[in-house]
């Protein structure tokens, strides 16, 4: 397997160009409770797909110091303030997690009163469980009294990354809150993997859904977690545990492609590449931080290779399911189509830009 450090860079243009052309093109309807359109896919929409999106430039920008990526970012979020921000909810808080680093790197006064007023509204308005974890409402429906693992990515890793760079605390130990409450009832304990969602209802964790992308939030988000913010150090210990526990049971399942399936243990869905680049990134992260070893890395380029064999002629990373409703069956996972997305990009430059850290002219 050859990957090169030119090959990834290239391909990270590529994809950078794929995002900010992203266009709804009517394909799905999915109007909101307000009465407003949703654009899941259109890069100027504030929605979680575009937040994930965001925040993959802002990595980009942090790895490589092009000023074209800032400019481009700050552009974002300037026409997106000017126009009105939407209702505040799980998915829409997704778009802060890139202003608090870009806000963190510059200290640039504008962005200051919406981050403060953002994460004071999340703590006292967002719905809760039992136990203090947040209800996953979005955008276009209310989830009353479930658990989403995507939440962790689109609430948690803000509260976090805002909490430390401005100093207030109570936003880290929300974050830590958070991702306890999350574990206690999504990570299966039987195989080491997270379940898809959990509701209070019935307790029950749905169809028991291994769901690859769910499993990809974790990955990933659990490294940046610690980059991000200051656990404390029970947590931490207690939160290494647990993802080591989840990459164990990942390796295995792996595809030969290097790709990992939409449901990790079912052999009959498909290949999806934005949970195989959130994994991927995750692995070759904990590889350089010391966290895993070898088989970490070994497996994290191998989901490199997948990526870039993934991306077309115009940036687009190809093979992306679209985002996954709470199934109540597993066909219903199977049976999500593929389209482009803000989050397929940045998942695939987050894996991308930690590859460049492991990138040889010929690894083994």
């Amino acid at each position: 397997m050859t990957v090169s450090r030119e090959e990834i860079r290239a391909k990270l243009d590529l994809i950078v160009a794929g995002m900010t052309g992203l266009r709804h093109d009517g394909r799905f309807d999915e109007p909101n409770l307000d009465g407003t359109a949703g654009d899941y896919i259109s890069f100027d929409s504030w929605e979680w797909p575009q937040g994930v999106g965001l925040y993959g430039l802002v990595r980009l920008w942090l790895h490589t110091g092009r000023d074209d990526l800032r400019r481009l970012v700050e552009a974002w979020y300037d026409r997106r303030l000017e126009a009105g921000l939407p209702s505040l909810n799980v998915n829409t808080t997704a778009p802060m997690l890139a202003l608090s680093i870009l806000w963190r790197e510059t200290k640039e006064p504008r962005w200051k009163a919406p981050l403060d007023d953002w994460a004071t509204r999340v703590l006292s308005e967002l719905g809760r469980t039992a136990e203090g974890a947040f209800e996953h409402h979005v955008s276009d429906k209310v989830n009353d009294h479930e658990l989403w693992d995507d939440t962790l990515y689109m609430v948690g890793l803000f509260l976090a990354a805002y909490g430390e760079a401005s100093g207030r605390k109570e936003l880290t130990d929300e974050a830590a809150l958070q991702f306890l409450v999350h574990t206690r009832y999504l990570a299966d304990t039987r195989t080491g993997l997270w379940f898809h969602g959990w509701t209070f209802d019935g307790r029950h964790n749905f169809a028991e859904a291994r769901w690859a992308r769910g499993n990809a939030w974790i990955t990933a988000g659990m490294l940046d977690l610690f980059d991000l913010a200051q656990m404390p150090p029970p947590v931490k210990t207690f939160l290494l545990g647990v993802l080591k526990a989840q990459v164990e049971a990942l390796l295995p399942l792996q595809a030969p492609s290097g790709a990992w399936r939409t449901l990790l243990d079912d052999e009959s869905s498909y290949e999806e590449i934005s949970a195989t680049a959130g994994i991927g990134y995750g692995l070759l992260k904990g590889f350089r931080l010391g966290i895993g070893g070898p088989a970490w890395r070994d497996a994290g380029m191998r989901a490199v290779r997948a990526v870039l064999d993934n991306v077309d002629e115009t940036g687009t990373v190809l093979n992306v399911s679209y985002g996954t409703r709470m199934g109540h069956d597993l066909q219903f996972y199977r049976d999500i189509p593929l389209q482009p997305t803000g989050y397929g990009q940045a998942l695939s430059i987050l894996c991308l830009c930690e590859a460049l850290h492991h990138a040889e002219t010929r690894t083994r």
